[in-house]
C-alpha cells in the first residue's frame, strides 16, 4: 500500500481554484516549523479564521487547514519566519497560479507599502521563497545554485523549465507526444505526458486499453481513446466541478485523497468517503496520516508530558507580554491624542464650532465636508487638519500630527480631551490585569518545571543509570528534557572537563562579558586576528563564589580553539590562527593618554600566553543526556558528550545554508525525526555555525 506523501501536479491543478476563493483574507501571522513546514494565519470577512499551510519537507503539501488541524505556534520565531511577517503581516491574499503543470504554486499577497510572491516549490526538496514584485528573492528556505536556474537572495527567481501539460493539450499534440515514446502506454502517459504513474492507470482503465500495449502496436483507436479519456478526466478539474475521495483501507488507514473518484482505488477495494471540496478532503487526508504515525509509535512510558505543558504555558506567556506591550503602546496613544488636543485647543474648537454652527443651520454631512475641503485648498490650517467626516457617527476626523483622532462636535474641546483620557486609563487598567495574569502563569509554568525535575530525578533514581545506556538514535520517540540558560545567547560550549567556556557574537556582548561575568577565577583568550570574540573561559559556575581553580590544560587549548574557530580566521577561508591567553586583571577598558578603545574592544597589559598555530575546527551535534539540546563548539569536548555530531571546516556555503545541511544530516540519523525539529531547528544550529562559508567535513 503506497500512501501519498506528496501533491500531484493534477490535485494541484484542481486545488487552485478553491484556493483563489480565498481572496481578500488577511494575513496575521507567519510561523515556521522546522526546516519545511510554513503556516500563514489569516482572516477572511466571510469564512472567519483562514489556516493556509505549505509543507515542502515530508509530506510535501499546501491548503488549507481546519484550525484544529493545524500545530501550536512555535515559541521563538526563526528568521525566516520573522521576515515573512514583516512583509506580509496585514496584507491582503490577492491570488494563487499554478507554474504550468508543475508541482509550485505562486501566492501573491498585496500590502499599500509592498507587493509580495511566496513560491511554493513541491518537487525534489522542496523549498519557498519570497519574492518582491520584481521577482528577486528576499529570502528562501534552500538555496539553489544550477547552471539552468538560481534561487537565493538577491537575485531574480529563477522557474524550471515549465513541463508539458496535458491538461490543455489537442488531440493532435496528445498524440505526438504519445508516438515520440519508446516504451509502453502506460509508462508513456507517467512521464511524457507527466501525469504520474497513479493517474497514468487510471486513463488507461477508464478508456479500456491495455496499459502494457507497445507504442510501437498503439494504433489511432487506442489514442483516440485515451484523449477521450484525458478529456473526461480534465475537463471537471479545470471547470472547478470536483468530486473529491478520501480513500482508506478496510482497517481505517488512509490512503490517498483525489480530487475525482478514480477507478484503480475502487479496483483495490479501498473504502471512499465524498467531500464538499477537494481542499477539505486533502486536509483531512493529511491529519489523519499524521495522526496515524504518531499513533503507531510506541512510547512505552507513562511520563506526563511536561514538554508540552512547558511549551502551553511559554507560549500563553509569550502572548500575554504581547498583549501588556499592545495596551501600553494603546494608552500611550490615546493620551497623547488628548495632550495634542489641549496642545492645539483653539484650532480644534474652531473646528467644532465650525460644525455645532453648520448642523445648527440644517447643513448635511457632505455639504460640511466639502466646506472644509474648499478651506483646504486655500490653506486654511483649520481645514487642512480635517481628514474626514463620518455621517454615521457624527463625528469629524482630525489629524494634529499624532494620528487621526475622532471627535464629536456636539460636546467642547475638554470632554473629547476628557473621553480620551479616561480611555487610556481604561487601556492601562486592563495592562495591569495582564500583569498580574502574566505573573500567575509564571507560577504555574515554574510549578511545571519543578514537578518535571522530580519526576526526572525519581526516574533516574529508579533506573539506577540506565538512560545512559539508551540508544537514542533508534528510539522511536524521544523525551524532550530542555531548560534555556542564561548564557545560551551568547556563543557557548563545556570543556571536555565540564568548564563553561562563552564569546560574544558581536561588540555589545564583548563589551558586557568583560563588564559583567568576567570573574577573578575566569582566564581570558583572543585571537591575534582581528574580528575575533571576546573569549571567557569560566573557573566556576555562574552563581558559584570567584575561587583559585585549577584549569586543566586541555580546557584551555580548546578555549584558544574555539576563539580561533569563531574569529576572522574562519571567515576569510584560513584553517589555523594564533591565540592568547590573559587573566582578568590584565583587561581594561582604559587606554593609554591620547589613544580611544571601541566598543567591544579592550587594552591588554601584561604578559600573555600564546596558542601558535590553532587549528580551526567545529563540531555541530545533539545531546540526549541528562538534557536535550543541540551544542557546538571543539570537536573533543562537543562529540564525547553528543548523540552524534557533525564536524565542520571552512568552506563555501553560508552559515544558513550550512545550518540548514547539518539539521538534515542530524534528523536522518535519528528515527524520531520530530525530536530532531523540536530542539535542533536551523536556525538554532546556525548559532554554532562560525561566521563565514563552512562545509560537511568529508561531505
Amino acid at each position: 500500500m503506497d500512501r501519498k506523501r506528496a501533491m500531484t501536479s493534477v490535485d494541484l491543478a484542481a486545488l487552485v481554484g478553491e484556493l483563489r476563493e480565498y481572496t481578500g483574507a488577511v494575513v496575521d501571522k507567519a510561523y515556521l516549523y522546522g526546516d519545511g513546514f510554513v503556516r500563514l494565519k489569516m482572516r477572511d470577512y466571510d469564512r472567519g479564521r483562514v489556516e493556509l499551510v505549505l509543507e515542502v519537507d515530508d509530506p510535501k503539501r499546501a491548503h488549507v487547514a481546519a484550525p484544529e488541524h493545524v500545530p501550536d505556534a512555535p515559541g521563538r520565531p526563526p528568521n525566516f519566519a520573522m521576515m515573512l511577517r514583516n512583509r506580509i503581516a496585514g496584507a491582503n491574499f490577492e491570488g494563487v497560479e499554478q507554474y504550468g503543470f508543475d508541482r509550485i504554486l505562486t501566492f501573491r499577497f498585496e500590502r499599500e507599502d509592498a507587493t509580495t510572491l511566496v513560491v511554493v516549490e513541491l518537487f525534489g526538496d522542496g523549498n519557498v521563497a519570497v519574492l518582491n514584485e520584481d521577482r528577486e528573492v528576499i529570502d528562501c528556505l534552500e538555496t539553489v545554485r544550477l547552471s539552468s536556474r538560481t534561487v537565493a537572495p538577491g537575485s531574480q527567481y529563477g522557474y524550471p523549465e515549465e513541463r508539458f501539460s496535458p491538461l490543455g493539450c489537442d488531440y493532435k499534440t496528445f498524440a505526438a507526444r504519445m508516438s515520440e515514446s519508446d516504451t509502453d502506454l502506460v509508462r508513456t502517459l507517467a512521464t511524457q505526458l507527466n501525469f504520474g504513474g497513479l493517474y497514468a492507470e487510471e486513463l488507461c482503465t477508464r478508456a479500456g486499453v491495455e496499459k502494457t500495449i507497445d507504442i510501437e502496436e498503439a494504433t489511432d483507436d487506442h489514442y483516440e481513446a485515451l484523449f477521450g479519456a484525458l478529456e473526461r478526466l480534465r475537463e471537471p478539474i479545470l471547470e472547478g466541478r470536483t468530486d473529491p475521495r478520501l480513500y482508506e483501507t478496510t482497517e481505517g488507514e488512509v490512503v490517498d485523497a483525489t480530487p475525482l473518484p478514480l477507478r484503480e482505488h475502487e479496483a483495490e477495494g479501498y473504502d471512499a468517503t465524498g467531500f464538499e471540496s477537494f481542499n477539505g478532503a486533502i486536509d483531512e487526508y493529511f491529519y489523519r496520516l499524521e495522526s496515524e504515525a504518531e499513533e503507531s509509535v510506541e512510547t512505552g512510558s507513562d511520563r506526563p508530558d511536561f514538554e508540552s505543558e512547558i511549551e502551553k504555558y511559554e507560549r500563553i506567556i509569550e502572548q500575554q507580554e504581547d498583549a501588556i506591550e499592545t495596551y501600553e503602546q494603546q494608552a500611550e496613544r490615546e493620551q497623547q491624542k488628548a495632550e495634542s488636543l489641549y496642545g492645539n485647543y483653539d484650532l480644534v474648537d474652531e473646528i467644532l464650532s465650525t460644525v455645532r454652527e453648520a448642523r445648527e443651520e440644517g447643513r448635511s454631512w457632505t455639504e460640511i465636508e466639502d466646506t472644509f475641503e474648499a478651506g483646504a485648498e486655500r490653506g486654511i490650517g483649520a481645514a487642512e487638519a480635517v481628514v474626514g467626516i463620518d455621517e454615521a457617527e457624527g463625528t469629524v476626523a482630525i489629524d494634529l500630527g499624532d494620528g487621526k483622532i475622532d471627535l464629536d462636535p456636539s460636546v467642547g474641546v475638554e470632554k473629547n480631551a476628557d473621553r480620551l483620557y479616561t480611555e487610556a486609563k481604561r487601556v492601562r487598567s486592563k495592562k495591569e490585569g495582564a500583569q498580574a495574569a502574566i505573573e500567575d502563569t509564571r507560577e504555574d509554568l515554574e510549578d511545571v518545571r519543578r514537578r518535571r525535575e522530580e519526576w526526572t530525578a525519581d526516574d533516574e533514581e529508579s533506573e539506577e543509570g540506565a538512560d545512559r545506556e539508551r540508544d537514542y538514535l533508534s528510539m522511536a520517540s524521544v523525551p524532550v528534557r530542555y531548560d534555556e540558560k542564561w548564557y545560551e545567547r551568547f556563543r557557548w560550549f563545556r570543556t571536555s572537563d565540564g568548564f563553561l567556556v562563552i564569546g560574544g557574537r558581536n561588540a555589545d556582548q564583548n563589551e558586557e562579558l568583560v563588564t559583567k561575568y568576567l570573574d577573578p577565577s575566569d582566564r581570558f583568550f583572543h585571537t591575534q586576528a582581528h574580528g575575533g570574540p571576546v573569549t571567557i573561559l569560566k573557573g566556576t559556575d555562574p552563581g558559584e563564589p570567584a575561587r583559585d581553580v585549577d584549569i586543566p590544560e586541555p580546557s584551555k587549548r580548546e578555549a584558544a580553539r574555539f576563539s580561533v574557530s569563531y574569529s576572522s580566521v574562519w571567515k576569510d577561508g584560513r584553517f589555523e590562527g594564533d591565540a592568547y591567553e590573559v587573566g582578568p586583571d590584565q583587561v581594561s577598558k582604559t587606554p593609554e593618554s591620547g589613544e580611544y578603545i571601541e566598543k567591544g574592544s579592550f587594552v591588554i597589559r601584561g604578559d600573555r600566553e600564546y596558542y601558535r598555530n590553532v587549528a580551526v575546527g567545529v563540531a555541530v551535534g545533539v545531546k540526549c543526556e541528562p538534557d536535550t539540546r543541540v551544542i557546538g563548539g571543539p570537536p573533543t569536548a562537543i562529540e564525547p558528550v553528543a548523540e552524534t555530531a557533525v564536524r565542520i571546516e571552512p568552506g563555501q556555503y553560508a552559515q544558513n545554508d550550512i545550518a540548514k545541511r547539518l539539521y538534515r544530516t542530524l534528523r536522518e540519523r535519528f528515527s524520531d525525526t520530530s525530536f530532531v525539529r523540536k530542539i535542533a531547528s536551523p536556525d538554532r544550529i546556525q548559532e554554532f555555525c562560525p561566521p563565514g562559508g563552512s562545509r560537511i567535513v568529508d561531505e
